[in-house]
C-alpha cells in the first residue's frame, strides 16, 4: 500500500505518522474505540507500526479513558 495518499490523520486517532495509519487503514481500524480491541503486540506487528506510534495511541486511549485489550483495565478483543 502506497502511503503517498495517505491523510495524516484518521477519524479519531491521533497522528502516528502515515506508515502507521496505512497498516491501520489496511486493518480496518479508524477510531481509537477500534485500537482498544487490539493488544499491543498484534499492533505491533503490523508492519508500519512501531512503539512510537503505540505509545502515542496509548496515551491517546487513555485521555478518552480506553485502553488497549492486553491492559488491565483493557475489553477483550472481539
Amino acid at each position: 500500500m502506497s502511503t503517498r495518499h495517505l491523510p495524516a490523520q484518521i477519524g479519531d486517532l491521533p497522528p502516528i505518522g502515515r506508515p502507521a495509519n496505512g497498516a491501520l487503514l489496511a486493518a480496518g481500524v479508524t477510531t481509537l474505540a477500534q485500537v482498544a480491541t487490539w493488544c499491543r503486540r498484534d499492533l505491533l506487528a503490523l508492519h508500519g507500526v512501531g512503539p512510537k506510534a503505540v505509545a502515542i495511541l496509548d496515551a491517546a486511549l487513555a485521555e478518552q479513558g480506553l485502553a488497549f485489550a492486553d491492559s488491565p483495565a483493557g475489553s477483550a478483543h472481539p
